[in-house]
């Protein structure tokens, strides 16, 4: 696996994601809103996936308003989503937009710092089904999608595991590896290309959760880590595959 980082100052093309659709989960808030919004400003059709109808159509309603293409929402609950409902994705991308061009896997689960004996059971199965499970599933089911793009890009969202991250903290390590034995499987001209984004502190819901007591300040926006996740989109990164990629 190579160790890579977004060039410093990158900035997207207008049209870099011109006549391509991209799936973003985690689509109502935090770093997944602020890529749906970038990705639609490039000129993607972008799918709205998330748990949370009303923050879906918010995010929505502001693309509409921006005057980009219109979007489509896919109201998923990853945490109890079955193979079957990761299916049913994939078929209805296929029939109604006719296709896919990139996967965003931005929704995420946490609920707070816990010795690994105090973890709860539930809380153990819900960590790893959407902050694992879940990116495995939905890209396997899109892969005969991705492969007919042509210039497919899958993004993992990773984070950095320490002591008292849990089930948190086993899944995203878990999300790393399997990004690697994946992208190695790719072969030499992978498609779709895998790889997978360390956006490093970020001043979101869910951030505020693990570090209430952190200065807004310390932490990015999502806004400013978007860039980042255009730039492995889209063909300004590409051959890349297989990386552990730094935001910045």
């Amino acid at each position: 696996m190579s160790q890579a980082a977004v060039p410093a100052d990158y900035q997207a093309a207008a049209d870099l994601l011109a006549d391509r659709v991209i799936l973003v989960t985690g689509a109502g808030a935090g770093l997944g809103r602020a890529t749906a919004l970038a990705a639609a400003r490039c000129g993607a059709t972008v799918v709205l996936a998330g748990r949370t109808i009303s923050k879906l159509e918010s995010t929505y309603d502001e693309i509409v308003e921006l005057g980009c293409a219109e979007p489509a929402i896919y109201p998923i609950n990853f945490s109890g989503a079955s193979w079957k409902d990761h299916v049913e994705l994939a078929t209805q991308l296929r029939e109604s937009l006719g296709g896919l061009d990139g996967i965003v896997h931005a929704a995420v689960h946490f609920k707070g710092f816990f010795p690994m004996e105090a973890v709860e059971p539930m809380d153990w199965v819900e960590n790893l089904q959407v902050n694992l499970t879940a990116p495995w599933a939905l890209t396997r089911a899109c892969l005969p999608l991705l492969r007919q793009s042509g210039h497919g890009s899958v993004v993992f969202v990773g984070d950095h595991s320490h002591a008292y991250y849990g089930a948190y903290g086993i899944a995203k390590a878990g999300l790393l590896e399997m990004m690697k034995i994946w992208s190695q499987e790719a072969g030499e001209h992978p498609s779709p290309r895998l790889n997978l984004l360390q956006p490093g502190a970020m001043r979101t819901d869910f951030r505020n959760k693990g570090f209430p007591g952190e200065v807004a300040h310390e932490s990015a926006p999502p806004e400013q880590i978007a860039p980042a996740v255009l730039w492995l989109l889209g063909a300004d990164s590409a051959p890349l595959n297989g990386a552990e990629v730094s935001a910045r």
